[in-house]
């Protein structure tokens, strides 16, 4: 075997290998990043003052300096601070994503809210519930059959009227690809159509999202002002 013979092989070999290291990335670019959980250590705030802080900055201080706050432990959300004004706030995992959303369980995602009493009360249920499937291991099949016969069976209730949050967090953490978003405030209906909003209009302010199996329209209008009251980018999207 000659020296050329030689060289063409080892090119031959790196070329391979290079493509190799390559292939898995490009795979995982373009699907799911998870089907089920990481280890729950990968989801948790190694300090629950850090997580409290955090959950606060969802909306302005008037509003999040008396409202209850929730952090998550290993067996789901638990009570860290009692509220006096009826609001809770909350730092949402990736399994409150749409089940179709490639950083869905992303262990990376960090979501900020604050909610008004009526989302609370109607909000928080699908919350609970969906992390409860979460930590059990269920696949993302699996937990999208379980959120649609809590439905169906009318375990988990409909938004009730008025049920709205604040999201306005400069820390607030959707995805690799968006990072952050707009400061925004969100608000819930049971199913319903774009137009009642005027959502669907092209040059509305107004997004919308209609999740499944949830029954749920989700209306989003984004706001000038983060949480501690500096300007927004106009183009943060």
């Amino acid at each position: 075997m000659n020296r050329k013979m030689i060289e063409r092989m080892l090119r031959t070999f790196a070329l391979a290998i290079a493509l190799s290291l390559l292939c898995p990335a490009q795979a995982q670019d373009s699907g799911p990043l998870y089907e089920r959980m990481a280890p729950i250590d990968q989801y948790l705030m190694t300090d629950p003052n850090t997580e409290i802080a955090f959950a606060r900055t969802a909306a302005p201080e008037s509003i999040s300096r008396d409202a209850e706050v929730l952090v998550l432990g290993r067996h789901g959300y638990e009570t860290a601070v009692k509220g006096k004004n009826g609001w809770v706030c909350i730092v949402e995992r990736s399994w409150m994503a749409p089940f179709d959303d490639p950083e869905f369980l992303n262990p990376d995602q960090r979501l900020p809210l604050c909610l008004n009493p009526p989302a609370a009360r109607t909000h928080l249920p699908l919350t609970f519930k969906t992390t409860e499937l979460a930590l059990a291991g269920q696949s993302k099949t699996q937990m999208f059959d379980s959120i649609k016969a809590a439905y169906d069976k009318k375990e988990l209730p409909l938004p009730e009227a008025g049920s709205m949050c604040y999201m306005t967090s400069k820390q607030q953490y959707f995805s690799r690809k968006v990072g952050n978003a707009d400061p925004h405030l969100m608000f819930w209906f049971p199913k319903t159509d774009d137009m009642f909003w005027g959502a669907a209009a092209s040059d509305s302010p107004v997004d919308v999202h209609q999740y499944s199996p949830q029954p749920i329209t989700e209306f989003d209008i984004s706001v000038s002002k983060w949480s501690d009251g500096t300007d927004a980018p106009r183009d943060q999207h």
